[in-house]
């Protein structure tokens, strides 16, 4: 049987794939797998997050983090000429800060320290926060270089999208757990 190229677009729009409106959790695109994430040695199901395959083009190897304060976005490079685009929240005026690092430490909910500078601005805060979820750097964090700065979980998402740091990157917690499980150490991030 012959099909014209008219006829096969129209069975190719005619295949398409409708979420159930009884669902409550997104498919993976990359994997095909219910957005599942293993959370302190429990299985634990979350609501879908606003990560999203998008096309991009650019002079950037898979695997390369980009990330820009104006969209408020962070892209991970895939070998596709796409990428994953996920929501972050950035520095607050006078804080943003451009150019490039390299992921030089992961952790698992980390501990938190907070810097000198920042404790000079906010003598209020902790002089050290063990990991947790009251912890503001969430459940993972990717150590940028020798800088202070890290693309790290919050355990405020209602300031992803705005820019409210003093110059991390923050990214939902089930956001940056999937990064956290796609990078490795060495990985490089570029800043715009």
């Amino acid at each position: 049987m012959r099909f014209t190229a008219l006829a096969l677009a129209g069975m190719a729009a005619a295949l398409t794939f409708a979420q159930p409106a009884s669902a409550q959790f997104q498919i993976d695109p990359l994997d095909g797998q219910p957005m599942e994430y293993l959370d302190n040695d429990t299985r634990v199901q979350q609501a879908p997050a606003q990560r999203h395959m998008v096309e991009f083009s650019g002079r950037y190897a898979p695997g390369t983090i980009v990330i820009s304060t104006e969209q408020r976005r962070l892209y991970f490079v895939t070998g596709r000429g796409e990428a994953i685009e996920y929501a972050v929240g950035v520095g607050r005026p006078g804080f943003s800060w451009s150019g490039a690092k390299t992921i030089t430490r992961k952790a698992e909910w980390p501990s938190w320290t907070p810097p000198a500078e920042m404790l000079r601005r906010r003598p209020d805060l902790p002089r050290y926060m063990s990991g947790g979820e009251d912890n503001p750097l969430g459940a993972r964090a990717l150590y940028l270089g020798s800088s202070l700065y890290r693309i790290h979980g919050s355990n405020e998402p209602e300031t992803i999208g705005q820019a409210v740091s003093s110059g991390c990157i923050r990214m939902t917690n089930e956001d940056v757990i999937d990064l956290y499980g796609r990078v490795r150490v060495g990985t490089k991030v570029v800043v715009m």
